[in-house]
């Protein structure tokens, strides 16, 4: 449904750092997204990190199709302005009966930006719960801005990429499960403390996190190509990516890998240089 957020779902983004249970895709388009991240899940083994499926949006036209769709800017508009870039994005999945997790932590922690003008929406394609490790939320919490963190070693089992988690000692009884259908999407505010707990269910999860920032918003970290989703951009703080993904298959997977290693090599280097 391509509508503008409610006065109401505003304040309540505002005042708690998220929002759930938004319907953005039709039953078509998330079988057509699905059948799309599956078969990247395959083609990488079964059961890839996001690391290992980093900028979806930048390699593969059905992840552009779905930062970009109507219905997500639309909402994101609401709380940003009308000028959007796609920032970053990541494709979460859980195979059945796994491990995996994520730590609790802060999306804008990585990236030292000017202002944590910054919504992340978390697109499902697949149902996420409880029960398959959805994500889980602590209120309120990104009104204290950024928290400690450490950057050490990372468990094998948690996703995150960076590594970077909060050394708080999270509220586990005030946190909120964010339950979604698939076609269902989240917001959640940058600096919101958020994790997910393994999926011990027989079905796997997959959803699709899209980070969005109006371009007036910098970051002191060097950063890679980004998508100006909608409106101009008259800032110049990124370089903007201007062409959508070819939409071959094999040449997205190619494409990908090569930005992987380059990226990872980077982080490396700003991590420990």
């Amino acid at each position: 449904m391509t509508r503008p957020l409610t006065a109401a779902e505003i304040d309540a983004y505002h005042t708690t750092g998220y929002l759930g249970g938004l319907r953005v895709l039709s039953s078509d388009e998330v079988a057509k997204a699905r059948r799309h991240g599956e078969q990247l899940v395959a083609r990488l083994g079964g059961a890839p990190r996001p690391a290992d499926m980093v900028q979806p949006h930048l390699h593969f036209r059905w992840a552009f199709d779905l930062a970009t769709h109507p219905a997500v800017l639309a909402a994101v508009e609401s709380l940003l302005g009308p000028d959007l870039l796609v920032h970053s994005s990541s494709l979460f999945y859980k195979p059945p009966r796994s491990l995996a997790f994520v730590a609790w932590h802060q999306d804008g922690l990585y990236w030292r930006l000017s202002r944590p003008a910054v919504a992340s929406a978390w697109i499902a394609l697949t149902d996420s719960t409880r029960e398959t490790g959805c994500m889980r939320v602590l209120p309120g919490s990104h009104a204290a801005g950024a928290l400690p963190y450490t950057d050490g070693a990372t468990v094998p089992e948690n996703l995150l990429a960076s590594g970077l988690r909060t050394t708080v000692t999270v509220d586990e009884a005030a946190a909120r499960a964010v339950e979604l259908c698939a076609g269902e999407m989240s917001l959640h505010h940058v600096d919101l403390l958020h994790a997910s707990a393994p999926n011990a269910s027989p079905e796997p999860r997959m959803g699709l996190a899209v980070r969005y920032v109006p371009p007036s918003v910098s970051q002191q970290l060097p950063h890679h190509d980004v998508v100006l989703a909608r409106g101009r951009d008259d800032h110049h703080h990124y370089t903007l990516r201007h062409e959508p993904p070819a939409t071959d298959f094999e040449e997205g997977v190619s494409r990908q890998r090569e930005f992987a290693d380059r990226w990872h090599a980077f982080r490396s280097t700003a991590r420990h240089g």
